[in-house]
């Protein structure tokens, strides 16, 4: 995939799960049950784990969010970032979503998926569909087989995204801003993404002080396999 992209280029790639995600620990209820800064004290654990006192954070739609944060609260164990589909954090939720497309991630709000284990990777399936380029869609069975792995790894729960969305938006940035992070940041956002419009990178990038944006054809908030050279080649140039 394309994390194994990234280490053939040279990289030593960790990929975690965030909490109340795939095999971390996940919470209970419909509000908030953990902070922001929690999140961030996880990335770190991870950091430490590996023995690793810095790395080069990559991180999509909401890990581009997180690892602003991160840039911000552990400047010192951040090389650089570069965010994905992401939106500038701004402590502001409301300014969020001036960068959101509609009907975009509330597509399918409305329908209704039944309990068995077939409705449960359908609706996965439909929710990674929302994420694709028109031009260049997502291949097929590795739809299929990324739902039912995620499926595997611990049932949907409709609440998680709520839990992890109330701990960002309660989220408050340190005095100054992103315009604080002092790393160099690569930002990535795709020409046909149907969540996230172009405009947020374009901003993210102009925020801090070594921002640079690029708009890649064809990609969506998530991305195809026919694009991973070119990303990773990207990144590669912004991390090295």
């Amino acid at each position: 995939g394309f994390c194994a992209a990234l280490a053939g280029a040279g990289f030593h790639v960790v990929r975690y799960d965030h909490r109340d995600a795939g095999l971390s620990t996940h919470f209970a209820g419909q509000k908030k049950a953990y902070e922001l800064t929690d999140m961030i004290d996880d990335m770190m654990a991870v950091l430490d784990a590996t023995g690793w006192e810095s790395a080069n954070l990559v991180g999509l739609s909401m890990g581009g969010g997180l690892a602003q944060f991160a840039a911000l609260l552990q400047p010192e164990r951040v090389r650089t970032v570069t965010a994905i589909s992401a939106i500038p954090q701004y402590g502001q939720p409301v300014r969020l979503f001036r960068y959101i497309r509609f009907p975009g991630p509330f597509k399918l709000v409305f329908r209704r998926y039944g309990d068995n284990p077939e409705q449960k990777q359908q609706m996965l399936m439909d929710v990674t569909r929302l994420t694709e380029a028109k031009s260049l869609p997502l291949d097929d069975e590795w739809v299929r087989e990324t739902a039912a792995e995620s499926l595997r790894r611990h049932p949907p729960d409709r609440y998680a995204r709520s839990r992890q969305l109330a701990a960002g938006f309660a989220a408050k940035l340190p005095a100054g801003g992103i315009a604080r992070i002092t790393q160099p940041v690569l930002v990535l956002n795709g020409d046909e993404d149907p969540i996230v419009r172009p405009a947020a990178g374009r901003m993210l990038a102009r925020a801090v002080p070594h921002g640079r944006f690029l708009l890649v054809h064809r990609m969506g908030h998530m991305f195809s396999a026919p694009l991973w050279p070119e990303l990773v080649s990207e990144i590669d140039r912004h991390a090295t």
